[in-house]
């Protein structure tokens, strides 16, 4: 379990990345002379890189041994921060963003497969679970952490310490990932296969817009709780610790009671979203209120994201990779998309509006999740043999 634990250190440290913006946005915005909406550009620009890199990196590395592709990615990561740390305008930070992010493309193309293949026979749950709280823990520590170190000492030391963290990462896994053959070259060939799979293009239909949902709102979370919750700094920090800690909790609940509770564990999930966005604005009026909110958010997006790359592991158990790699560009479509609805939504209505847009349409996935999988669940069973 050494290297599923080293690939779990790797998913801390990429999400940290990717949503430290999030506490920095004021910072950010002020350093630069900018609006807090063009600062979440730089998560939407990122979001898109990702999406639309994910799959073609991917099939063009598909032949390296994945250990040697996971060193390669990290090392491109770390420079891409030292250029974030050196930006001096607004347009250099985009460009070391976007190296970041086709560093993040090609890692969660291959992060989950690698520690499903690395764990021990029956403990690929278990190995599921430990990516994610590295996803967790980088909400629960590295977003805050990251936001008090801008905080005290800038928002480029922020970026400077992620890329010092990711150079000890990437020791710890040159010391203990063995040697990983892909398998072989990927060929576009096998796209159409994976895409006439019904339960497959459900759970890409529904991560896409949840996602979205949920990125209306998370991006524009730091602004909202200081103007419509009159939080003060320390306890905007307190609060995205606890959404975070809601990770690890929802990655105990999925290696116990997934496996046999699927559809209730999806169905709580979508439904806890769409519940805690619309009470956002409401609860505001207490601290403990929205707190308690943001408790309930936080351990059901990590709930979704769990349930449903298990969902790809076990439908496509051959082109695994492939399947990711859109499951990871469609996730950040969503990212770049609420991130941009957000910002709009921001400048011309108010930030306090950001959760009722984010309910209105994670209600919708609701209501589809529930009629497509019960018109499909039929399928499930014939559509998980169709790659072996």
């Amino acid at each position: 379990m050494q290297a599923v634990i080293a690939i779990g250190f790797a998913a801390f440290i990429f999400n940290t990345s990717e949503f430290v913006p999030v506490g920095l946005l004021s910072l950010i915005a002020e350093d630069l002379g900018i609006t807090e909406a063009r600062v979440g550009l730089l998560m939407s620009v990122y979001a898109c890189v990702v999406a639309l890199s994910s799959l073609p990196l991917m099939l063009m590395c598909s032949r390296f041994d994945l250990r040697r592709l996971l060193l390669c990615v990290v090392a491109l990561f770390i420079v891409s921060h030292v250029g974030s740390t050196l930006a001096v305008d607004y347009w250099t930070l985009m460009i070391s963003r976007i190296g970041v992010a086709c560093a993040h493309a090609l890692f969660w193309s291959i992060a989950t497969p690698m520690a499903v293949r690395a764990a021990p026979s029956g403990k690929e749950s278990l190995a599921i679970s430990f990516v994610i709280v590295g996803t967790s823990i980088a909400l629960l520590a590295g977003l805050p952490i990251g936001r008090m170190i801008g905080l005290l000492f800038g928002w480029r030391m922020s970026f400077l310490v992620i890329g010092v963290i990711a150079f000890l990462v990437l020791l710890v896994l040159g010391k203990t990932l063995p040697k990983m053959p892909s398998g072989g070259a990927v060929s576009l060939r096998t796209l159409p296969t994976i895409l006439k799979m019904p339960q497959l293009l459900g759970i890409y239909v529904i991560t896409m817009c949840l996602v979205t949902a949920h990125f209306i709102a998370y991006s524009y979370i730091e602004p909202f709780l200081a103007q419509s919750a009159h939080l003060s700094q320390n306890t905007i920090t307190i609060t995205l610790v606890i959404f975070g800690a809601m990770g690890i909790l929802g990655g105990f609940l999925f290696s116990k009671f997934h496996d046999g509770h699927e559809n209730s564990f999806l169905n709580f999930a979508l439904f806890g979203v769409c519940v805690s966005l619309l009470a956002l604005r409401i609860s505001s009026i207490f601290a403990w209120s929205v707190i308690a909110v943001c408790v309930l958010w936080g351990l059901c997006i990590i709930m979704f994201g769990l349930a449903f790359q298990a969902r790809i592991l076990k439908l496509v158990p051959v082109g695994t990779a492939i399947a990711m790699s859109i499951f990871s560009g469609i996730y950040n479509v969503g990212i770049g998309s609420g991130a941009a609805l957000g910002g709009l939504i921001t400048e011309r209505i108010g930030v306090e509006s950001v959760g009722y847009f984010g309910a209105v349409l994670s209600f919708a996935v609701w209501v589809y999740y529930r009629g497509w999988f019960v018109r499909d669940s039929t399928l499930a069973k014939n559509e998980e043999s169709q790659l072996n």
